[in-house]
């Protein structure tokens, strides 16, 4: 008999923050909380208690426990619990996070996707999913709990998911909860450093007090208070040193030995109530177990050396029970309460206390528990040929118990390999790292060496380069446990490509000479070895053999480059043409956006055909940034947006988020930009993918700069700083975007002094940025300065750049300058003109441009400067840059020009709307007849007179030429919808 207390005693602290955390979470202030205590103690009691506490609120509760180090085993059990029955998710908010979710829902697995997201990826899809299912359809927060039982067994990437979740839960509904040993190790490591940086409160419960043991022992046997035999509630404090589960057992081994008997009068003492801890427990498994019989004990015992969760298929074929005797042993190991089903549905089942399992494998003799052991590893292996998913680790364990070490080893290195094939790349280190350290013997050299490669391969990808470099240097270059020579010129190519990926360029450039002794020279060139030649040679890392080191470093990238992709295609070897042709036509800019078009869609073809479904979407994306440097136009980029969003690749979609953000910039689109960035500052920051986090904040700042902003601006270039921006080949970013803010600042000298520091940037240095101003911007500023002359700017407009719209609208206006400081005056206009066809998509840049070339144009007698100076002015007044519109009111009155007043509050007025003459008082009313209010309730909301409104509205039918006041109120609606929709470019985003 096992005695149970129906009661929770001794936990109301506890239960306090529990209760507290859903309460947090059901107003969106998410939580994370850690319990931690030994075997026992009452983790999971708590737990399941709050688990109810959840349901009964209607907070949905995700429960998973962690007994593998499959890749993200917990995480993918607790969705499933949810969505099981209801489901995968609906919310189209959750699209982009289809492929990392697929990996743990199986009904999002998709045929054709990206490679496998990262685990920082995944633990960004299950923090929207969380979201999602914590937020009603309504729009209230019922909350959601997470539960994560045992996280001390956890893989890797399901830590990094918690760790993730809680640096990220705040202000979302959602509690996350989770429970572990004090003993160290990597769970216990995530939850004090989490408590440490205050995202998440650890508490660790301590043994029950005296009183709480009492208690709970009454409510165990249902003694009613004070009916305790006193002996019994002393010797349950003294033995059981407060753990519940130690309680139980004492008591249970009490009644079972009949010296704690019922009688009429309750419970009485029978005899010697002293009884042997901490054997007590093992004893009261045993002696429960062994009441099942030889049947019942063997599935016990298998079931144990199997671990805490074991399937019966597996448990049938070691010990050789029927399918009746099977169950009748099953039903007995759970009304004995040594075992539970695990899961509402499946064949899988669990130990209901860890204790039980490690009292049962320790009542074991070690050749047993090794018989056991290969008896089961065989068993698995006939039953799941191949050991796919979390089989192959379960072997790995078993025959590590058998003492066939090498056999483990082997195993461990599958489900490495395996795990890093699928993204797990924190796993695929442990499980590698396992089977290296196993591999000692030197009879095994061989083995180990395979081990090796594939370590230093899962160590490039989890960006441990100095270990993968030191590794694959212990490779043995004789003897068995020597690569081949391709294998080892592939590995150390790998190293060389991870090296230029982190700007390691001397490491790479080693890697690269080392590769190429080892093959010779006659055979030194291989397609993945040139790609990595070809980034050495731009950034001047490996200058050309025979070549002086101030060699056209881009001439020379370009023909590696191009026999990389010539001889990739040749070698069949997709991927690696791919990353030429990407490569490639970076350099071909130089030439022109034609060539470089011709690259991406050589390597389009290539993925299209070969089924690379993440190369597809970035070469689209390349295209059309492009297209949009070419045209202006956004189509093409925003196509392959929505295919980064069906792919799930969250990079891809935040590559092209950030590259439509800095697009909407250029064309003043400020709201959609500010949204794009808003989008994804805050996840690429998370994912700590540098590279595209600088150039979302980049991108802030030139939206600040844009607008004339300089404090935004420059907090947001400060925060670049910080993410090591000075090293980022993005640098000269800053530059333009300062040179921009200092125009609309009127300081011309700082924008000029700011290019001359990007173009400076860019002669020593690499660059694929084309609009700092090079080719457009500072030849129109050097040419209004009087510095540069007609051959200094035909220099400039003869690089295909100069060619693109966005610099063309300067540069035309440049040419304008000369032209008509020359009294070209035709030619002055032709290029005006041309400028404003140019400059079509880039508002704020085509009225700067009309305000700068209108002084020119004053100065030395031509063109409409009055009519260019108006236009800016009403662009900048609208826009908020004083500064400017200041300017052109002061040249307008320098030409004998009348000057507009301005009155307070017309700048809340679209600029559509101004150019109809409305004022600000008639647009409040404007706005107050798109819910077709009346005039006197127009007039109670404005207080002013019925009559006062009547007028007003008189005005607004004469100034838009709406027949009547329906019509009038009609494209009141319309005009603010349009407004809204488009995030004018008139006011401050």
């Amino acid at each position: 008999m096992l005695v149970t207390s129906p009661v929770m005693v001794g936990r109301g602290t506890e239960l306090a923050l529990l209760e507290t955390g859903l309460a947090a979470a059901r107003q969106g202030e998410g939580q994370a909380v850690f319990l931690l205590g030994e075997a026992g103690i009452g983790k999971s009691r708590l737990a399941t208690e709050c688990a109810f506490r959840a349901f009964s609120s209607g907070t949905a509760v995700l429960r998973g426990r962690a007994g593998t180090t499959l890749p993200f085993r917990p995480i993918a059990e607790a969705l499933l619990s949810h969505f099981r029955f209801a489901g995968p998710p609906t919310d189209a908010k959750l699209a982009p996070y289809r492929t990392a979710l697929g990996s743990l829902l199986p009904e999002w697995r998709v045929a054709e996707q990206a490679a496998a997201p990262s685990p920082v990826e995944t633990a960004e899809a299950v923090l929207r999913l969380l979201a999602a299912v914590g937020e009603q359809p309504a729009g209230q927060q019922a909350g959601c709990l997470l539960l994560v039982e045992d996280l001390h067994n956890a893989d890797a990437e399901t830590l990094t998911v918690l760790e993730y979740l809680c640096d990220n839960i705040r202000g979302l509904p959602v509690f996350l909860l989770a429970t572990l040993r004090p003993e160290a190790g990597p769970a216990g490591d995530l939850a004090r450093a989490a408590e440490r940086r205050r995202s998440a409160v650890l508490t660790e419960l301590r043994p029950l007090a005296a009183e709480d043991v009492r208690a709970m022992a009454e409510f165990a046997l249902a003694a009613g208070t004070g009916l305790l035999p006193e002996p019994v509630a002393e010797q349950l404090v003294r033995d059981a040193g407060g753990n519940p589960f130690v309680v139980e057992e004492l008591l249970s081994s009490m009644i079972a030995a009949e010296v704690l008997r019922r009688g009429a009068d309750g419970w009485q003492v029978c005899g010697d109530l002293g009884i042997n801890v901490p054997n007590t427990v093992m004893r009261s498994v045993a002696e429960r177990a062994a009441r099942l019989g030889p049947g019942g004990q063997m599935l016990l015992k298998t079931a144990a050396v199997f671990g805490r969760r074991f399937p019966l298929p597996v448990i049938q074929s070691v010990t050789g029970l029927t399918g009746r005797e099977l169950l009748v042993q099953l039903r007995a190991s759970i009304d004995a309460q040594l075992i539970s089903p695990s899961g509402p549905v499946g064949d899988w089942y669990e130990f209901r206390h860890a204790l039980t399992a490690d009292a049962l494998r320790a009542e074991l003799l070690p050749p047993e528990r090794a018989a056991i052991a290969t008896r089961t590893a065989d068993a698995i292996g006939q039953a799941h040929p191949g050991l796919p998913g979390e089989w192959c680790l379960r072997v790995a364990e078993l025959r590590l118990t058998a003492g066939d070490t090498r056999s483990a080893a082997l195993r461990y290195a599958q489900a490495g390999t395996e795990a890093l094939g699928s993204g797990a790349v924190d796993s695929a280190v442990q499980l590698l790292d396992r089977a290296h350290d196993l591999l000692a013997d030197p009879a095994w050299g061989a083995d180990r060496s395979d081990v090796v490669e594939q370590l230093v391969n899962a160590l490039i990808e989890r960006g441990q380069l100095d270990r993968a470099l030191l590794l694959a240097e212990n490779i043995p270059e004789a003897g068995p446990g020597r690569l081949d020579t391709a294998r080892t010129a592939a590995l150390h190519t790998r190293l060389a490509w991870a090296a230029v990926n982190v700007l390691r360029n001397e490491e790479a450039a080693a890697q690269l000479r080392y590769v190429r002794r080892l093959l010779g020279d006659g055979a030194a060139h291989t397609p993945a070895l040139d790609v990595v030649e070809a980034h050495l040679v731009l950034t001047g890392a490996e200058p050309a053999a025979g070549e002086p080191a101030a060699a056209d470093r881009a001439v020379e990238a370009e023909r590696l480059a191009r026999r990389a992709a010539d001889g990739a295609e040749r070698a069949g070897l997709a991927e690696v043409a791919c990353q030429a042709w990407q490569f490639l036509a970076l350099l071909e800019r130089r030439h022109g956006f034609g060539r470089a078009d011709a690259c991406l869609e050589r390597g389009l073809a290539l993925a299209t055909e070969h089924r690379l479904i993440t190369w597809q979407v970035s070469l689209l994306i390349r295209l059309g940034t492009n297209d949009f440097m070419r045209s202006g136009t956004v189509h093409r980029l925003e196509r392959a947006h929505r295919a980064a969003l069906g792919l799930g690749s969250l990079v891809l979609m935040h590559t092209a988020e950030a590259t439509m953000a800095m697009q909407a910039v250029l064309r003043g689109e400020y709201a959609a930009a500010r949204q794009l960035t808003d989008r994804c500052i805050e996840a690429t920051a998370r994912m700590g993918d540098a590279d595209i986090h600088q150039y979302v904040l980049l991108t802030r700042a030139a939206l600040a700069a844009h607008q004339g902003r300089r404090r935004e601006m420059e907090e947001e270039l400060a925060e670049f700083h910080r993410w090591d921006g000075e090293h980022s080949l993005q640098l000269p970013l800053v530059f333009g975007s300062r040179a921009v803010c200092a125009l609309l600042e009127e300081d011309r000298a700082a924008a000029l002094d700011e290019l001359d520091r990007a173009l400076g940037w860019e002669e020593a240095n690499p660059t694929v940025f084309y609009f700092n101003g090079r080719y457009g911007l500072r030849p129109l500023l050097r040419a209004l300065s009087g510095r540069a002359d007609p051959a200094e700017h035909r220099a400039a407009a003869a690089d295909p750049a100069a060619r693109l719209p966005w610099n063309r609208q300067f540069e035309q206006l440049a040419y304008a300058v000369h032209q008509g400081r020359a009294g070209r005056t035709t030619a002055a206009l032709e290029a005006v003109a041309q400028a404003r066809a140019a400059s079509e998509h880039f508002p704020m840049a085509h009225h700067l441009g009309l305000r700068l070339v209108a002084e020119a144009a004053l100065a030395d007698g031509w063109g409409d400067p009055v009519d260019w100076l108006r236009t800016a002015e009403q662009y900048f007044h609208g826009a908020a840059v004083p500064a400017v519109a200041n300017a052109c009111r002061e040249l307008l009155r320098r030409a004998g020009a009348t000057v507009r007043q301005r009155r307070g509050g017309s700048a809340k007025v679209p600029a559509e709307l101004r150019w109809q003459g409305l004022t600000a008082r008639e647009y409040e009313v404007f706005l107050l007849l798109v819910p077709r209010m009346g005039n006197q309730e127009i007039a109670q909301r404005l207080y002013i007179s019925p009559r006062t409104v009547e007028k007003h509205v008189a005005s607004l039918l004469a100034k838009t030429g709406r027949p009547n006041r329906a019509a009038l109120c009609d494209y009141a609606a319309e005009t603010t919808r349009h407004v809204v929709g488009r995030g004018s470019a008139t006011q401050p985003a």
